[in-house]
């Protein structure tokens, strides 16, 4: 049980780390002002706010325990927090054929993120990262996955910047589609859906389009979110296998599957169950972002920028290479649909 002892020791990083996410929060706030939405999600602006102090500021040893708290045992909880949002029933709702179809795109997406990543000579937990985070709900995916196969700060941190901001041109871009291919609103939906690689971004590249895509946008993204916990489940198995058959220990339960998983997990169970109000689920929607945007803020404030600056490019490239060939999938199972 946490005492005062055990709890002093985390205020000053955790301060930093919640002075930064307060700075992050107020600055998606001005763009949404300015522009009429957040370009750039205050998770991604905490993260590079906290590589930008760090590179230009080494924070004091006394602030180390509560940064890496934030970067892990509060990364962790925001996670658990993520499943009261989400219910199996907006998998049932998007219907078999667009189910199958967000499948492929998840599917097809986090293998050919590994496999480009590894040809272009990144690291394997960086492509892994790069993969899912393209696939299914960007910063979130990244944040959930990199746990359980131990990435590398640097890693973590240079795969959610480089997806982020090469994400933007995807929602500027993506519009220009709908007079090129001659998509209906519901089409344009789909694809926004099936390719933008955030919530937050999904709702920005639809909504001004009209109310319909925007929504039909939303069921599809959710409908990626889903396939988050099996997803973060089969990566924790995969690497605690290897782990374990390398040191020649025996497996349990309990060493594949992380906490956090099963706690989210639980989450969705009781949500799609009906036994979580909507309420609570919106609270618990907003403390998951709160605290995951705290812990972005931590991640970057441990991060050295030049061990970023060693695979940056090579991660743009990948990430490049990957939404065009995201956008073109979802293009094609879009069509493939015939939607009205």
């Amino acid at each position: 049980m946490p005492t005062i002892a055990t709890i002093r020791p985390l205020i000053p990083g955790l301060l930093l780390s919640i002075a930064v996410t307060v700075v992050a929060i107020v600055a998606a706030g001005i763009e949404t002002l300015i522009i009429g939405y957040a370009l750039l999600d205050p998770l991604v602006i905490a993260i590079i706010l906290g590589v930008i102090i760090r590179a230009i500021w080494t924070p004091p040893a006394s602030t180390a325990p509560g940064i890496g708290f934030g970067a892990k045992q509060i990364l962790e909880t925001a996670i658990v927090l993520i499943g009261f949002s989400l219910a199996l029933g907006t998998l049932i709702d998007a219907g078999l054929e667009l189910a199958v179809g967000v499948l492929v795109c998840v599917g097809l997406t986090l293998g050919l993120g590994v496999l480009i990543g590894r040809v272009l000579g990144l690291p394997m937990k960086l492509a892994v990262l790069i993969g899912v985070g393209n696939a299914i709900c960007g910063n979130s995916a990244i944040a959930a996955v990199a746990p359980v196969i131990r990435a590398r700060k640097q890693d973590v941190a240079s795969a959610i910047a480089i997806t982020a901001v090469l994400g933007i041109g995807v929602v500027l871009c993506l519009p220009l589609l709908i007079p090129l291919l001659s998509l209906t609103d519901s089409e344009y939906g789909v694809i926004a859906g099936l390719s933008v690689y955030a919530v937050p971004q999904v709702l920005a590249a639809t909504f001004p389009v009209s109310a319909a895509a925007g929504q039909i946008a939303s069921l599809v993204k959710l409908t990626r979110v889903l396939l988050l916990g099996p997803v973060v489940t089969l990566f924790a198995i995969l690497y605690r296998e290897r782990e374990d058959t390398a040191s020649g220990s025996n497996l349990s339960f309990g060493k594949l599957v992380p906490w956090f998983v099963i706690g989210f997990s639980i989450a969705v169970a009781l949500r799609s169950l009906g036994v979580v109000p909507g309420w609570f689920a919106e609270i618990a929607q907003e403390s998951s972002r709160v605290l995951t945007a705290i812990a972005m803020a931590a991640l970057g404030l441990s991060v050295d920028i030049r061990s970023v600056r060693e695979t940056g490019g090579r991660a743009a490239i990948a990430v490049l290479i990957l939404t065009g060939i995201l956008v073109t999938t979802a293009i094609a199972v879009t069509l493939a649909l015939d939607l009205p």
